[in-house]
């Protein structure tokens, strides 16, 4: 099971209803204050689902008793069609949650079942694929986290835990070997990673000693030749426009890492549906729940 923040779950779920609710549902108000219900949620498509704690917490914070009944684990891929989890609870916490816990779900679930299939096309080499800072507003540590359910690796997580220095930085500098020394005495052992536009800075950082080297704009044979030439002295990055139809070639010419804003960045939500099914601790006589 991979490590989630109760606490960052918590400020991501509080955020999510305050920003919904506002002063609160007038809709949910319709329904019998003691009236409980049960739900179904589908997916009408395939997913790695990812996003169960966050879900979890959008009801939970509305009524504390609420269950759930997982039919799939976090991280394994439903297919078309199947049943995702029961959830029983009171009517207005299920109603007004819906919305935000589904947001999650389907957000999340996006980010882990793309991140599978760039994980998926590079099987079998060295590339490990890594995420980048391209998050949804407020999200990053989520996302991030998605990317790992999705067998992803996450890069720096923000610009407080990793160096990477660009053109404009090292233009600044003077040079890479001055901002690389620079680097390093002002923020020792942390990790410093250099863009690299040609082969004269590439040999420049690898005799700066950086801890990786990011190659930008290289094309395949521009790749081979770069790995042929570190020969395995620093790891190497490719970032930038890398799709899934790319994505392998790039993984065989034997660099250690494809960053790919995509998995985080160009989202299509997954489908879902949840559905009211049965009445769960009060009979709700004619009152109807419909599915929004």
């Amino acid at each position: 099971m991979i490590p989630v923040d109760p606490g960052e779950v918590l400020r991501d779920v509080e955020r999510a209803l305050a920003e919904d609710i506002g002063s609160g549902d007038v809709t949910a108000d319709l329904l019998p204050a003691d009236a409980g219900a049960g739900a179904r949620v589908i997916t009408r498509e395939s997913a790695v689902v990812c996003g169960r704690a966050w879900f979890e917490g959008c009801f939970r914070r509305l009524d504390a008793g609420v269950q759930f009944d997982w039919q799939i684990d976090e991280g394994a891929r439903a297919a078309a069609g199947s049943l995702l989890c029961r959830v029983t609870g009171m009517a207005r916490a299920l109603v007004t949650a819906e919305r935000s816990a589904l947001n999650f779900l389907q957000t999340l679930s996006a980010t882990a079942t793309t991140t599978a299939a760039y994980v998926d096309a590079v099987r079998g080499t060295r590339a490990r694929i890594l995420d980048t800072r391209k998050t949804l507003p407020g999200l990053r540590l989520a996302q991030k986290y998605a990317v790992r359910v999705g067998g992803g690796t996450n890069h720096r997580m923000g610009l407080h835990d990793a160096i990477l220095l660009k053109e404009n930085h090292i233009a600044m500098a003077g040079s890479i070997t001055a901002a690389v020394a620079r680097a390093r005495v002002l923020h020792p052992g942390v990790l410093v990673e250099v863009e690299v536009e040609n082969f004269g800075e590439l040999r420049e950082a690898v005799t700066a000693r950086v801890d990786r080297i990011m190659l930008d704009e290289f094309d395949a044979d521009e790749l081979v030749r770069a790995v042929t030439e570190v020969d395995g002295r620093v790891p190497l990055e490719v970032s930038g426009g890398v799709g899934i139809d790319r994505v392998r070639a790039i993984a065989e010419t034997g660099v250690d890492y494809i960053s790919i804003g995509a998995l985080t960045k160009h989202l299509r939500a997954i489908d879902l549906s949840m559905r009211v099914e049965i009445a769960a601790r009060q009979n709700l006589g004619d009152a109807q729940i419909l599915p929004r």
